[in-house]
């Protein structure tokens, strides 16, 4: 595979800068797969001039025509998907079916946004006073971080409603996995006005920060920790901007009395657990099962996980990936050796291709931990990895009560033979999502609301709301009384 150059765009034009940064293949962490040009507070200085030059002339041409730039990026998308796929895979280390889900769920989000241009029609309301018109303005210039677990479709649940809206933008892709992003972002701009989208990758201590503080950006999209959204909430607060963040989650999954553990059920948690190697913000972090199901579940699960493959994305003997970097590898280390130094029962599963070895990249086996506390750090901490604790119950409200006990809020699942029942429980627990008898967001799920309670974020993605999240409401009164 030909080594890959992505540089940044600013008003139209490609152009490069005096650092690159080389990427390196996860699953083997020798491999060079490809070299990204790296911005800087200048960079996005320029982006950010450009974008503000192109929003006017962009936000006044009709929003059926933008809406046509989204299919055709989506075409671009469908098109080549096989390509980019691949490439994906060899920069993230995910599994090449994921890769694929990435790149194919962006379509259908952007062909699901294009859409949509009707919600942005005027909405006239008739009163005994007069009339009034309230209509949907573009904001201004937005600011889009993008993270590094699902790149390409929460870059565009991001970017698709913003530029539908009549905003432009200034988009920063995730050092750890930039450049199948940025090589579909260098395509799709070239379709666009200039200075409408504009690419500056980047740290996010220079280039990150300058897109939060910039007195000229008026709204901030970001997808990440919280950590670094409280970062953004600070940088941003001077300027009084517009923000929308999907931030860290620790989704409990809790599986009441009646429900059957049968071979679907763990068919479900197996990919709710281990689907991108644990990398997911919607996955399952937490299982809460009641205790006369524990053991049966445990065995069960035990069992489907020591199926798993580990190993290169591209080899189709591998079923899960490694880790996308070393930070993350080290952290979910870390929980694991401090989870066995507790005194929890750690069990590693599964097992490593073949062809690889585990000093090549950031490969951990699927590790299931028990005999552990709803107290414990694995339980309490987002492990963003292929680990699991699993925990008994006595009642529905022990669980119901554990499933809250968390500084996050952004999904847990219930899994029940009575539905209706799993819908009442559901509104006890304190999350932007609830799932019944599933837990994992399909790639034809764009038109879901996607975000968090407490400090799993602020706003919402996806549907009409993530349209909504991009525009000012304005009213325009007339009043014929007077």
């Amino acid at each position: 595979m030909d080594i890959v150059q992505e540089r940044l765009t600013i008003n139209g034009k490609q152009i490069g800068s005096n650092k690159n940064v080389l990427i390196y293949n996860p699953a083997n962490i020798a491999q060079v797969v490809g070299e990204i040009s790296v911005g800087s507070e200048i960079h996005v200085h320029e982006a950010v001039e450009s974008a503000s030059k192109a929003w006017q002339q962009w936000a006044e041409i009709p929003a059926s025509e933008r809406a046509l730039y989204l299919t055709r990026t989506a075409q671009y998308i469908e098109k080549n998907c096989e390509a980019l796929a691949r490439l994906l895979v060899m920069e993230h280390g995910k599994v090449l079916r994921d890769a694929k889900h990435d790149l194919l769920g962006a379509a259908n989000v952007l062909r699901y946004y294009s859409s949509l241009v009707h919600e942005l029609d005027d909405r006239v309301i008739e009163t005994s006073q007069g009339k009034m018109i309230l209509a949907r303005q573009p904001i201004g210039v937005v600011s889009i971080i993008v993270p590094w677990n699902y790149p390409i479709i929460l870059a565009f649940l991001m970017l698709a409603p913003a530029l539908l809206a009549g905003n432009t933008v200034v988009l920063k892709p995730s050092m750890s996995c930039p450049l199948t992003l940025t090589k579909i972002l260098n395509e799709v701009s070239g379709y666009l006005p200039e200075g409408v989208l504009n690419i500056v990758a980047g740290s996010g201590a220079s280039v990150g920060d300058a897109m939060v503080t910039h007195p000229m950006i008026r709204k901030v999209s970001f997808t990440g920790s919280t950590e670094v959204g409280r970062s953004i909430l600070k940088g941003a607060a001077d300027t009084i901007k517009n923000v929308s963040m999907e931030l860290g989650g620790n989704d409990a999954a809790i599986i009441l009395r009646d429900a059957v553990v049968n071979e679907h059920l763990i068919d479900e948690f197996i990919k709710g657990v281990f689907t991108a190697s644990g990398q997911i913000c919607y996955g399952i972090k937490r299982i809460y099962v009641c205790k006369e199901h524990y053991d049966s579940f445990v065995e069960k699960f035990t069992q489907a996980a020591n199926k798993i493959v580990v190993g290169f994305g591209l080899d189709p003997e591998t079923t899960m990936g490694p880790l996308n970097n070393k930070s993350q590898f080290d952290t979910v280390k870390n929980l694991i050796d401090n989870s066995k130094a507790s005194g929890a029962t750690v069990q590693t599963v599964g097992r490593i291709a073949d062809n690889v070895s585990f000093e090549d990249g950031y490969y951990i086996l699927p590790t299931i931990i028990t005999n552990v506390s709803h107290e414990a750090e694995i339980v309490k901490e987002e492990q963003f990895g292929p680990v699991i604790p699993i925990i008994p119950f006595e009642t529905e409200e022990d669980a119901i009560r554990m499933a809250n006990d968390s500084e996050f809020g952004l999904g847990n699942s219930i899994w029940t033979a009575d539905v209706d029942r799993g819908f009442k429980l559901g509104r006890k627990l304190q999350s932007g999502s609830v799932f019944v008898n599933i837990h994992r967001v399909g790639a034809s799920a764009a038109n879901m609301p996607f975000g968090g309670f407490k400090q799993s974020g602020i706003g919402r993605g996806h549907g009409v709301e993530g349209l909504y999240e991009n525009t000012e409401l304005q009213a325009i009164i007339h009043r014929t009384d007077m």
